[in-house]
């Protein structure tokens, strides 16, 4: 039982220094960021345009199904002219910036950490190496910044989707109309609702970027280490999405 616990704190050691040793070089190497506008613009694709039908379809769903569970919840003890309000907060705080992370960890997470992993396995990352190309500049820098800049952008358009589909899905089904749904929108609003939601999903994007980069990066084995290293970089950024939620929600919310 001892011995079990020791090399688990170990093991989660050995990995908060190894994330640390790669965002540090990562953060070195911004000095030259201007050599790899080709990969960030290419990791910037793959993040942001080619993940937005998968962000689309969970979103507007998302957004159906929250105005019908907060429809159900408040008929009997609130007026349905606080449903669009609720939805919004609901969507803006919580739904929009968690689900969107989840989705692009399970998606880019497992991308980047198959890439790299790959790249590491094969000797790729080696031979950049001997041409005295840093790998870390060339290859996790951009994976870092796409993360950290896209995933904002895709909370913002999921939000906004996910809104929309609860406002059809208000008038259609609980028979609100649309001047009230979007009425109690605007006299709820509060800044600091869509502001802690982006703050959340940068954070969010770094962690889906930096440990699919961290894995990928370190994976050995051939292909059992890369698909293990893919594994493991998708459970670790969704445990850490939540961690870092409830952590952000507390410092943001909770006062």
């Amino acid at each position: 039982m001892l011995d079990a616990l020791i090399n688990l704190v170990s093991e989660v050691l050995e990995l908060l220094g190894g994330v640390a040793d790669l965002a540090v070089k990562s953060l070195k190497s911004l000095r030259d960021i201007k050599k790899i506008p080709g990969p960030l613009l290419e990791q910037m694709n793959n993040f942001g345009v080619n993940s937005v039908p998968i962000v689309l379809f969970t979103s507007v769903f998302t957004g159906m199904v929250t105005a019908v569970q907060i429809a159900y919840q408040i008929r009997d003890y609130a007026p349905l002219d606080l449903l669009g309000a609720g939805v919004a907060k609901m969507v803006m705080i919580e739904l929009g910036p968690v689900l969107t992370a989840l989705v692009i960890a399970g998606r880019m997470g497992a991308g980047i950490a198959a890439e790299l992993g790959t790249m590491r396995v094969t000797e790729q990352i080696d031979a950049l190496e001997c041409m005295a190309i840093d790998p870390v500049r060339y290859l996790v820098l951009p994976r870092i910044l796409s993360g950290i800049i896209m995933v904002p952008i895709l909370t913002v358009l999921a939000i906004t989707v996910a809104i929309a589909g609860a406002a059809f899905v208000s008038n259609v089904v609980v028979d609100l109309d649309y001047t009230t749904f979007f009425q109690g929108i605007k006299l709820h609003f509060v800044p600091k609702d869509l502001y802690g939601g982006l703050i959340k999903s940068v954070f969010f994007g770094l962690i889906v970027s930096l440990m699919g980069s961290y894995y990928g990066y370190y994976a050995r084995g051939g292909a059992t280490g890369v698909g293990k290293a893919t594994t493991q970089a998708v459970v670790s950024s969704s445990l850490l999405i939540l961690l870092v939620d409830y952590v952000l929600g507390v410092i943001l919310f909770g006062k």
